[in-house]
């Protein structure tokens, strides 16, 4: 009887060992504040993976560049050094020009779109490019179409209003149309604006208008202007040798959860979005929705100058995935 009781204890013990083996830990970082309706929406996406695996995968959420800055959330997991990030398109810079294509003026302002990208052509196209930079695609997360241009003292909705004037920039492409308005771009990520307003390395800022909400920039600008500029996501990426180890039970859930997460921050987006004028103007933010003339009057500065940067800085992908793109348009 001892011996099978030894023999019993001995066997649980192995169950568990192995059970505690079959858990994975998912290390997941973004630059984005809690409140962020990205940051949301990755919350979300991270509980539901963790129900549909009934626990086998663990995700540990670092938000706000609180693991590795924003700058480092791309070599972190391409290394392995973590399991899993997010970046948002402008930071993918070099690595994967094609990623930055949805930053081009006022081409990309159907919302429509974004609801068909998760399954479409287009996405597909640049997953598979992701995959030769040694990452593996989970899931797309939609920020925002809807921008703001942040100021003091007036508003930026003319051309030659941003004659002069510092303001935050995004990649080169985008930079080329701020440029040919007179203004003097300086590329840096969303969580380190706020604190170069307050300083005055930056005379303006550009965000979408849900993270001059969160990111409190109406403590620091007084003038904002509503533009349809530019479409923002973040793309939830993961080590493609750490996913290869995964069952595929669980690879099956990573993939049905990347699909309702994309749904989940479109939702999120699109009320943070109605909420957001509304919460900067109780804030005592003078706000200033650009008409329709306005928004041709930058368009036709910025997108010629944008399209000459961007076909020589993306290369030879570029006709490809614009193909792709105006099937979903």
């Amino acid at each position: 009887m001892k011996k099978t009781i030894t023999a019993s204890l001995l066997s649980a013990s192995i169950l568990s060992s192995g059970a505690a083996l079959a858990t994975e830990t998912m290390r997941c970082a973004h630059q984005f504040p809690p409140t962020h309706t990205v940051a949301q929406a990755i919350d979300k996406w991270a509980a539901e993976i963790e129900t549909q695996s009934k626990g086998e995968l663990q995700v540990q959420i670092y938000p706000a560049n609180s693991l590795v800055s924003a700058k480092e959330i791309i070599p972190a997991v391409a290394k392995g050094d973590i399991e899993c990030g997010f970046a948002i398109n402008f930071s993918w810079g070099r690595t994967l020009p094609a990623m930055l294509v949805t930053t081009a003026p006022f081409a990309f302002s159907d919302v429509e779109v974004w609801k068909k990208w998760p399954t479409s052509d287009a996405a597909h196209f640049l997953e598979q490019k992701l995959e030769g930079k040694g990452l593996k695609h989970l899931t797309w997360m939609f920020q925002t179409n809807t921008s703001v241009f942040t100021s003091n003292g007036k508003y930026l909705k003319a051309p030659e209003d941003f004659n002069g004037i510092k303001i935050r920039g995004l990649v080169p492409p985008f930079n080329a149309g701020l440029e040919k308005m007179g203004a003097s771009p300086v590329s840096m990520s969303g969580g380190e604006v706020y604190q170069a307003l307050s300083t005055g390395a930056l005379d303006a800022g550009l965000t979408d208008i849900a993270a001059a909400v969160s990111r409190k920039y109406y403590e620091v600008q007084d003038h904002m202007t509503v533009f349809p500029i530019i479409s923002v996501y973040a793309h939830g990426f993961a080590n493609p040798r750490w996913y290869s180890n995964l069952s595929d039970e669980n690879k099956q859930v990573l993939q049905a959860a990347g699909l309702m997460g994309a749904e989940w921050a479109l939702e999120l987006s699109e009320e943070a979005v109605a909420d957001a004028p509304q919460q900067l103007r109780d804030k005592g933010v003078n706000l200033h929705v650009a008409t329709a003339e306005e928004q041709q009057a930058l368009s036709d500065v910025m997108l010629p100058a944008f399209k000459e940067s961007f076909a020589k800085w993306a290369g030879d992908d570029t006709d490809e995935l614009i193909k792709l793109i105006e099937k979903l348009q």
